[in-house]
């Protein structure tokens, strides 16, 4: 028996099983199975072995080449977020749809699951892959100590990363610049004469979230500009309406406000007409993302706009020459670029 043996990293597989047990592969298949030709005793020395080192059987025969991937592998993506919500945030749906233009391009298919939490989608990724189900992974929504990045890095997971590289460990990353964006719509707004400004963002843990509310702190001090109130949300329009509500309720009324995404700005030009509020005459609008969401309100969403759809497609491409190894290195995508529309302008007092 080896039970001193340590752990490799990678994949586990049935010959780790009968190593660790000290059986032939055929005891581990009769034993997983529950067939007869094994003895009690050796069924639970072998069970033990399966448990100890997280071994799943190779349910959908998956081969990989070295140098190649052949048509039928798949690629995981995980997201945790509710499935309701996930439906109606166009950032994904672009973003999904980059994915799987490359896909198809491959001949290979999107295995996409939704979860609950971080600790759930570890499972799930970790489940995929010592099961031979997916070729490697996309992971997404990275957060500051991510114990996604250690956890996956162990068991080999071939994965690119979506986040800054100062979030993604090992991984490959491919990452928007969060930091620089923020800079031009903020110097956008105060070039309109606007000195209060704030901002409806994601969810505080989220790597992205984090860099753009520092760099919001640190553009408006740089510019001399009023102290910046950031509300966290989950994205959803309904938290989305809520802080724009707070913001627009409170005694010092911001004049300009960003949004971390495009469902929760055009929840906020609602919430400013339900409050009896001009836009942009009495506060200005700033979606991210510039969906087509933004194109069809009255007044149309200013947005910070960048392609997410060649997002998800340069996302699948590095994962391939991951899963190919050929060591890609991590790279930004192109940065958001600022449209201004008909949501934003000058502050009313300052018009004139």
């Amino acid at each position: 028996m080896n039970e001193g043996r340590a752990r490799r990293p990678g994949r586990v597989t049935i010959t780790d099983v009968a190593a660790r047990a000290g059986v032939s592969r055929g005891a581990v298949s009769l034993a997983f199975n529950n067939r007869p030709g094994v003895s009690e005793a050796t069924r639970e020395r072998i069970m033990a072995a399966v448990a100890e080192l997280g071994w799943v059987p190779n349910q959908a025969a998956i081969k990989l080449s070295g140098s190649a991937t052949g048509a039928g592998d798949t690629v995981g993506l995980v997201i945790a977020r509710p499935a309701r919500q996930l439906g109606l945030e166009p950032f994904y749906m672009e973003f999904i749809s980059g994915v799987e233009s490359v896909l198809e391009e491959q001949g290979c298919s999107l295995l996409l699951h939704l979860v609950r939490d971080t600790d759930q989608e570890i499972a799930v990724h970790r489940q995929w892959w010592q099961s031979r189900r997916i070729a490697g992974s996309i992971l997404v929504d990275i957060r500051q100590n991510d114990p996604r990045i250690t956890e996956l890095a162990t068991v080999g997971l071939p994965a690119v990363a979506v986040g800054h590289p100062s979030l993604t460990g090992d991984f490959t990353s491919v990452w928007t610049d969060d930091e620089a964006a923020v800079h031009e719509a903020v110097r956008y707004l105060a070039a309109l004469g606007h000195r209060r400004i704030a901002r409806v963002g994601g969810h505080p843990t989220l790597g992205h979230t984090m860099i753009r509310t520092a760099a919001l702190n640190a553009i408006v001090a740089e510019l001399g500009l009023e102290p910046a109130r950031s509300v966290t949300t989950d994205y959803s329009g309904e938290q989305g309406a809520r802080a724009t509500r707070s913001l627009l309720a409170s005694r010092e009324r911001p004049t300009a406000i960003v949004y971390d995404n495009d469902i929760m700005a055009v929840a906020g030009l609602s919430v400013a007409a339900e409050m009896g509020l001009s836009v942009p005459k009495d506060v200005s609008l700033i979606a991210w993302d510039d969906s087509q969401l933004c194109r069809l309100t009255h007044p149309n969403l200013s947005a910070m706009s960048h392609d997410v759809f060649g997002f998800g497609a340069e996302v699948t491409r590095r994962l391939f020459d991951v899963v190919h190894r050929r060591n890609p290195p991590s790279a930004p995508a192109a940065t958001p670029v600022l449209l201004p529309r008909g949501s934003s302008a000058p502050p009313q007092d300052t018009t004139g």
